[in-house]
């Protein structure tokens, strides 16, 4: 199962991923963390580990991956990255780190001053996303770019559950009204997780947010902010989470 965490930037989708991947890990499941934020680089410090090779450069970069594609219609097919159905254990080694059971992949990051777009990244990610298969106990959770540019990627489509993250100010509101008219079209369920609000803002949230859809609801907590603040291992767990997991395996059992 492949569940994509969406939202704007700042929200917390980085913090979720990390924390209901090993929340999921702790529920007896193998756990792919997918790191497809090109401009965030903060995602494998929240959970201690090392930083891959990304997928991208393992490829030769953007240059090499463009190149790769592009030589490939129509005459030479074989050159295409991802072309046949990939298992987790055979993504390539160095582009995958692993601690305390969860493994992380990192698609792709902008690197330099004048590299251009990351569009490759998110023709990459769709590419990896189609294409990976996966065992019963085995669990994939992407961490996207923040806003909703990777719908019109159509990364969306290749998942099976969509949960956005959903902060207190009006952008985020808005936003999630396109992230579901867009899940609709991309055929994919979305629920929402209510995040970092406070005994003044939870009435405001509960007004904007079709409360069908929200499948959790987690306070402003200091110690994560902390955590956050410092660049470090996320040291707090709490139950919160535990919802999102629940719905999260109901889902899988209809899927």
């Amino acid at each position: 199962m492949k569940v994509l965490i969406c939202g704007k930037g700042g929200s917390g989708k980085s913090t979720l991923s990390a924390l209901i991947a090993r929340a999921l890990k702790n529920r007896g499941y193998r756990v792919l963390l997918v790191d497809a934020d090109e401009s965030n680089y903060g995602l494998h410090r929240l959970l201690g580990i090392s930083h891959p090779v990304s997928l991208m450069d393992s490829l030769g970069g953007k240059k090499g991956f463009r190149e790769m594609t592009a030589s490939a219609f129509p005459q030479n097919l074989d050159a295409v990255p991802f072309k046949e159905r990939i298992r987790i254990n055979e993504i390539p080694g160095d582009c995958i780190t692993e601690s305390d059971g969860i493994k992380l992949l990192v698609v792709g990051k902008i690197h330099h001053f004048g590299e251009g777009c990351a569009c490759p990244m998110g023709v990459l990610s769709k590419m990896v996303l189609s294409k990976l298969d996966f065992k019963e106990n085995e669990i994939v959770i992407v961490d996207t770019s923040a806003g909703i540019e990777h719908f019109g990627r159509r990364v969306d489509a290749e998942c099976d559950m969509i949960i956005g993250v959903v902060d207190p100010c009006f952008e985020s509101f808005a936003l999630s009204e396109q992230m579901s008219d867009m899940a609709i079209k991309a055929g994919a369920e979305i629920f929402f997780v209510l995040n970092k609000f406070d005994e003044k803002s939870i009435e405001t949230m509960h007004k904007n947010i079709n409360r069908d859809k929200v499948i959790a609801e987690i306070p402003y907590m200091q110690a994560i902010f902390i955590d956050n603040l410092e660049g470090r291992e996320l040291s707090t767990s709490f139950s919160e989470i535990a919802p999102i997991c629940q719905r999260i395996e109901d889902f899988k059992k209809n899927v």
